[in-house]
């Protein structure tokens, strides 16, 4: 199932859909019609657990090409949002989680050439996420070193604290697409949430595939372009840390809950690690994707 966050016009709330071919059904008002009560939020819908994704995709498969008025629009009509517009707390980050991203990182950020032996982790606010086609910020006055990085995004669907490494997937409630922004040159003193934690810095979405659709998360395809001009493209079975992993890790120590979005790190490509080195710029048109998923495009300007 793909879900999204939807605006029917620039005046309307922001709703809960599922994409059904060329058509986003509402799935409270799919629900309204059906019967079981359903949310109009991806947050609040992820809150009612495991059971509510049959119930919806029961309900679908019924209506499928019997939709009751008020209940669907055309896709190419709606404005997505961001799945989950404002996640409920920092977004995890890890850093340095392919191995030839790990060189190229040694030779333009002084950070170690050693393969990490443990996830590095950092954080993005819920201030930095925006949806599709919304603008990346570009500011002048705090950056020159405006820099890319496409990752496959999981949102996770059920609490997990110290989760086995064999029951982590349970946990996920489907997968999405990010572009880990970064000001190369805000890094202070190691730490990394000022350079990668700013307003726009965390395009996000088009969707989230639920993870009965991606049995695998290890076999995708991700790629990113800048002005139609390819600067990634990989697999994610080149991880260093497998989702699993990643899940196990965090949880040993911070709880992980519901809507809760571990962005896995990013392939090589990135503009830092160019030679010359590369950044972005305002009127830079910068397109992410990740197979089975969807594709991002966001404008850079200036503020």
């Amino acid at each position: 199932m793909r879900l999204v966050t939807y605006r029917a016009s620039v005046e309307a709330a922001a709703r809960l859909g599922a994409i059904v071919g060329d058509v986003v059904v509402d799935v409270e008002q799919i629900g309204i019609h059906a019967g079981p009560k359903l949310p109009s939020s991806m947050i609040a819908f992820i809150d009612l657990g495991p059971s509510a994704l049959p119930v919806l995709k029961d309900i679908l498969d019924d209506c499928n090409g019997r939709w009751p008025v008020g209940a669907t629009l055309p896709l190419a009509n709606v404005k997505l949002l961001a799945p989950i517009p404002r996640p409920r707390k920092n977004i995890f980050g890890i850093g340095l989680n392919y191995v030839e991203h790990v060189a190229e990182s040694s030779r333009a950020l002084d950070t170690a050439s050693e393969l990490p032996k443990q996830p590095i982790i950092f954080s993005k606010p819920p201030t930095s996420v925006i949806g599709p086609d919304e603008a990346i910020e570009h500011n002048k006055a705090i950056t020159q070193q405006l820099d890319w990085e496409v990752e496959l995004a999981v949102v996770i669907g059920t609490t997990a604290r110290r989760v086995p490494q064999a029951k982590a997937l349970d946990h996920v409630f489907g997968y999405s697409v990010m572009i880990d922004i970064s000001a190369r040159d805000n890094r202070r003193a190691g730490q990394w949430i000022y350079s990668k934690g700013q307003d726009t810095y965390a395009p996000f979405g088009p969707c989230i595939v639920t993870s009965d659709e991606i049995a695998d998360p290890h076999v995708l395809d991700l790629w990113l372009t800048v002005n139609g001009i390819e600067k990634q493209r990989s697999n994610t079975r080149h991880m260093l840390f497998t989702v699993p992993l990643l899940i196990y890790d965090i949880s040993a120590a911070i709880t992980l809950e519901p809507g809760d979005i571990i962005a896995t790190g990013t392939p090589d490509g990135v503009g830092a690690g160019r030679s010359p080195q590369e950044w972005l710029w305002p009127g830079d048109v910068v397109e992410a994707e990740v197979s089975g998923i969807g594709r991002l495009r966001h404008p850079v300007v200036a503020v």
